[in-house]
């Protein structure tokens, strides 16, 4: 039996997790949920799984959780705030921690996790972004198991040898898929009108509106770039991406003998979610078998980076090194959140983006304060020119 904290419960990853989890009683107990603010359907989440502990962001949150579940009659504890929130990622009480919280709000909780030496599935892509070398060495120092479940790393971690899921002297290169998102035929000079609910409608996947914006602009893709630079110690120049419009190939790794190694599925982010769950084990994630014939065709091309500034934006942070990643990430944050609310162009995110880089010094983080400090500073610096440059 497995006793599993959710950070993150109430957003797409951690419904998806709830979902596999409750498929195997047996198998996984839910310890704890988290959420920030989202009380009702954290609640009917509590009903459903009874954890030890349910975590929101504020006091009045908390209050109204509290009222709910006590009507309910659960023993359920509630606690708030930042700390608490860490507190519960490093509880010895359960095993296995999903990150699953959108952005760089996730990265202390998850840095906790693996400092805990937990069971570590990663949806939080932002907290290797942020502190890739500080993470990384946590895990090493604790213990913890890392496991990727965004589906590309999870893919590439399938495809890589199982005894030493690494980039080395057997593999040529990483091959990151990307959907495209929903602009990737659209007119260039007609981008600049793109209304958040457009930039929210995948193709494929369903998400939250944060990662959906990320996709649209492919900042999405440059994040995982990074991320599978430290999961898998890959440079840059051995990690590829390809947009792949049907996201059936979830990723791909190619060896230095020719072959190429992939990972295929329906899209649905309960398979991943299992896997990392089971592993090394497989169980039913509740996702249908993946039907090639009925699939249709598969196609691929090369990113166009005039159309996705914000794909090379992150080599760049990447290539860059010290704290520029992180300040990618939070003027990235920044841009999106001024996006969708009406605030900002959306060929305006790639800008802002450009302009924080140029203005912040990308020193090398030696804790996860400097990561945080780096992170501030950027948020400052993003809001400062949001405030004065632009106008939508």
């Amino acid at each position: 039996m497995r006793h599993v904290t959710i950070l993150g419960s109430t957003g797409s990853i951690g419904e998806s997790t709830l979902d596999v989890i409750c498929r195997h009683p047996e198998r996984y107990a839910v310890h704890a949920l988290t959420a920030h603010t989202q009380v009702d359907k954290l609640a009917a989440q509590c009903r459903q799984v009874r954890p030890a502990l349910a975590v929101v962001g504020t006091a009045e949150a908390a209050q109204a959780l509290a009222v709910q579940l006590r009507r309910d009659g659960l023993a359920t504890e509630v606690a708030y705030g930042p700390e608490a929130l860490v507190a519960a990622a490093a509880d010895p009480a359960s095993d296995t921690v999903m990150a699953a919280i959108v952005g760089a709000a996730g990265l202390p909780s998850a840095m906790a996790a693996a400092c805990a030496g937990k069971r570590v599935l990663l949806a939080n892509k932002e907290a290797l972004v942020m502190s890739g070398h500080l993470f990384m060495q946590a895990v090493r120092d604790s213990g913890a198991t890392l496991l990727p479940i965004d589906s590309e790393h999870n893919a590439i971690f399938q495809s890589l040898p199982a005894q030493h899921p690494q980039y080395g002297a057997h593999v040529e290169k990483i091959i990151l898929t990307a959907s495209g998102g929903p602009f990737r035929t659209r007119p260039l000079d007609s981008l600049h009108s793109v209304t958040p609910d457009e930039a929210c409608a995948h193709p494929n996947w369903v998400m939250g509106r944060k990662i959906s914006v990320d996709s649209a602009t492919m900042m999405n893709k440059g994040l995982e770039v990074i991320e599978a630079h430290w999961l898998f110690s890959a440079p840059a120049s051995a990690i590829e991406v390809l947009i792949h419009p049907q996201s059936i190939i979830h990723s791909m790794v190619s060896y230095r003998d020719g072959s190429v190694i992939a990972q295929l599925g329906n899209p649905d982010m309960r398979t991943p979610i299992a896997y990392g769950l089971a592993y090394p084990e497989r169980i039913e994630a509740g996702v249908n078998p993946l039907d090639l014939a009925r699939s249709g065709g598969l196609t691929f091309e090369t990113p166009d980076l005039e159309r996705f500034p914000c794909l090379r934006l992150a080599y760049e942070a990447m290539r860059a090194g010290g704290s520029a990643a992180a300040i990618l990430n939070a003027a990235n944050e920044v841009a999106v959140e001024a996006f969708l609310d009406g605030c900002l162009c959306f060929t305006d995110i790639p800008d802002l983006i450009t302009r924080t880089l140029e203005r912040c010094t990308a020193d090398t983080p030696t804790s996860l304060d400097d990561v945080l400090e780096a992170d501030r500073k950027a948020r400052a610096c993003a809001h400062s020119m949001l405030s004065s440059q632009y106008v939508v």
